[in-house]
């Protein structure tokens, strides 16, 4: 794209799964990656026709390239394959295959991290690897003597190169450490002046922030498991309440430096620490591969031994420590409270899977190379053996054995965590009398994004662990995160699970109207937190040979899409659909009690052959005009089954008509039924459908999207 006009070229259309480019120093495309069906890390040679794959390496490895080398026939590749534990980095000539080594950790410790490359003479001037904290090697050593003057005048901070311009002259570079969130600088390598650019968060005190260590120990089976301690200041290191914090993911690591909730829970009296558990990466593929399906298991040993470290030291009290994290670290602290009852005195699970079976069916079909790495790494499903493994290591099927005071924190639009699956920890705690907080967002999904829910959410475990540890507490807040608060906190008293829903008792509502051809336009936004993007939709319906055709053609921000639904007159079940977004492709049809079909990203398309249990009705992008044909009144509500794409299997959905409105869109203004389409099993997401009583037609809609991190599109009629 020239950027001055928007003018734009196309260079090459992905068709072949591509998920990253590498253009040369000169600009030329001339390599692809992307991941392989059965997981490989696969990198193509870009020829002028078609694509070469010229390296690859398997599931338990890595490897990519970093940048070209300047004499335009070689590219630095990061890679551990083979014999390496350690990625190192290397140069690879494409059109060979020959392979030279160029440097692994001098120490001989974690993977390769970085290389800095002159912007002068596009030559390798420094790396850098993240042990302890961040070590750089120079082989310029020039740059090396400006970088030991910065390390003067910025002491005990890690300082990063963070841009340059063309004649290296002028560096951009960011100091931060463990009690400071960082300053961006301008250094000049002729007059050594340095300026400061801006401080990020200046409101922080950095005098009252406590510091972070980096600590060692050793787990069950003596693998040694590199942590951070962060301790709170001012007070002596002994017998202190401890929070463990386990981070994401899990395949990430933590690092050295200013740490949000390290720094809060300091503060608050607390010692903190936070483990790189086996499966953690930059450790090198034996520590990352000796997490493999461990879950629940040497990979929690690594966080108990953790603490069975701190109380052997005398740093932590044995009687007051507690486990917290989201996500991964939500999963480690109800499996620490499930599996270790009598190590923790209270834990919170911040959007925690609690079931790994229903974890790894969030996966979409289409993500199958995705899907082999999670298998590898937590159990296959669909063996016997994996299936049992995974069963054992979800802290939901053996809720019954948490016996600590729990504090959950769940997004109701969450894709990964069921809401169900939280309340289910919730009833089963709350009915044997255990203390247990629920704190549910119905505007987040997999992890807090709005900052007056996140610090509602830190206002309540603040008061929890105070609750349960004795440390300090900050009453009240701004009156925006009281009542924040106060709205998001879920009385346990009042939790119900839906009940269960026969699928096989389910049919296809009967409509009492039929469907009338002509042509729909809508307007819309898409609001995803303080983002609003603008999108559009023509719906054409159609008679052809004794049905229906329904098309949708959406433009947005994606580029457009266009949906057709093919459905029987009169009954409104779908017989046909077929989906076109870029380069995907789907094409379905529904006969016999059976989805059939194929899908194709661009690549060879993959049979769908699916058993749905019974008829299909209000699918794909029929679905709102089917609902709309349906007896509507005050009460009314029919539950029905539709076919997930996305996950391949079928979904039961529930319609309910919530009341009557007067609806003004640009089409005018209408007495409408209020309908709220939802899952009837308990799935995130919703749509709320405004029916038109008159005329039968949709007037306006609106949708969470929990894959969208709850994302609300609204759409209106158009004159």
């Amino acid at each position: 794209m020239k950027i001055s006009t928007g003018e734009r070229t196309l260079l090459r259309k992905n068709t072949e799964k591509i998920s990253g480019w590498v253009f040369d120093l000169t600009g030329q495309l001339r390599l692809g990656s992307r991941i392989a069906d059965n997981g490989d890390t696969e990198i193509l040679r870009v020829d002028t026709e078609s694509l070469t794959k010229i390296y690859s390496c398997s599931v338990f490895e890595s490897c990519g390239p970093v940048r070209f080398h300047k004499d335009g026939k070689r590219v630095y590749m990061e890679s551990n394959k083979g014999a390496p534990d350690l990625a190192g980095l290397l140069l690879f000539d494409p059109a060979t295959g020959k392979e030279e080594a160029v440097e692994t950790d001098p120490k001989g410790r974690v993977d390769f991290g970085n290389a800095i490359f002159s912007e002068a003479t596009d030559e390798l001037a420094a790396t850098s690897y993240e042990d302890e904290k961040t070590h750089i090697y120079f082989r310029n050593k020039q740059w090396e003597a400006d970088y030991r003057l910065l390390e003067k005048k910025l002491p005990n901070r890690e300082i990063i190169p963070a841009g340059a311009t063309a004649d290296d002259m002028l560096w951009m570079v960011t100091a931060y450490s463990d009690v400071d969130p960082g300053t961006r600088y301008l250094f000049d390598r002729k007059t050594k002046k340095l300026s400061v650019e801006y401080v990020s968060r200046e409101r922080i005190p950095r005098e009252h922030m406590a510091e972070m260590k980096p600590i060692r120990y050793p787990s069950s089976d003596g693998l040694m498991i590199p942590a951070y301690l962060t301790l709170p200041k001012g007070v002596p290191a002994k017998g202190l309440p401890l929070v463990v914090f386990p981070h994401g993911g899990p395949w990430a690591r933590d690092g050295w430096g200013f740490n949000n909730y390290a720094q809060w829970l300091a503060n608050r009296g607390y010692a903190v620490l936070a483990p790189n558990f086996r499966g953690s990466t930059g450790y090198g593929k034996k520590f990352l591969n000796a997490g493999n399906k461990e879950w629940g298991l040497k990979m929690q040993d690594d966080i108990t031994w953790g603490v069975k470290h701190l109380v052997k030291e005398g740093i932590a009290d044995p009687k007051k420590v507690a486990i917290m994290g989201g996500s991964y670290g939500g999963y480690a602290t109800l499996a620490g409270l499930t599996f270790t009852p009598d190590v923790y005195a209270a834990g919170v699970s911040i959007v925690g899977p609690s079931n790994l079976l229903t974890l790894l069916e969030t996966i979409p079909p289409y993500w199958e190379a995705i899907r082999i790495i999670f298998h590898e790494r937590m159990g296959n499903p669909n063996t016997p053996e994996g299936k049992k493994l995974l069963e054992a290591a979800s802290p939901l099927n053996s809720a019954t054995k948490i016996s600590t005071p729990l504090l959950v924190i769940q997004g109701a639009n969450d894709p990964r965590v069921k809401k169900a699956e939280s309340e289910q920890i919730v009833i089963a705690l709350r009915d044997r009398g255990f203390p247990v907080e629920y704190i549910c967002a119905p505007d987040e999904g997999h992890g807090f994004a709005r900052p007056v829910n996140n610090m509602a959410l830190m206002a309540a475990a603040e008061a929890f662990l105070g609750k349960h540890l004795g440390g300090r507490v900050q009453e009240g807040g701004t009156p925006e995160v009281v009542a924040r608060l106060k709205e998001i906190t879920v009385d346990p008293k009042t939790v119900v699970l839906a009940k269960k829903v026969d699928a096989a008792a389910v049919g296809a509502p009967k409509p009492v109207a039929d469907l009338a051809a002509g042509t729909s336009s809508y307007a819309g936004t898409i609001a995803a937190g303080p983002q609003t993007m603008q999108l559009s939709s023509t719906r054409v319906v159609r008679e052809e040979g004794g049905t229906w055709v329904v098309t949708d053609t959406a433009k947005g921000p994606m580029g457009e899409a266009v949906d057709t639904t093919t459905v029987e007159k009169g009954t409104l079940i779908p017989v046909k659909r077929v989906i076109k977004q870029g380069p995907m492709t789907i094409e379905l049809a529904f006969a016999g009690g059976k989805a059939t079909g194929t899908m194709a990203m661009g690549a060879e398309p993959k049979p769908i052959s699916v058993d749905l249990g019974g008829p299909l009705f209000a699918d794909g992008n029929a679905a709102h005009v089917s609902i709309a044909a349906l007896p509507l009144a005050e009460g009314y509500q029919a539950t029905f089954r539709n076919f997930d794409v996305q996950r391949q299997k079928p979904a039961l959905k529930q319609a309910k008509v919530t009341g009557a409105e007067e609806v003004k869109v640009a089409a005018g203004t209408f007495q409408a039924w209020k309908v709220e389409l939802t899952s009837a099993e308990g799935e995130p997401g919703a749509t709320t459908l405004w029916v038109d009583k008159a005329t039968r037609k949709v007037v306006k809609t609106s949708t969470t999207l929990p894959q969208m991190g709850g994302a609300v599109v609204t759409s209106e009629l158009q004159p």
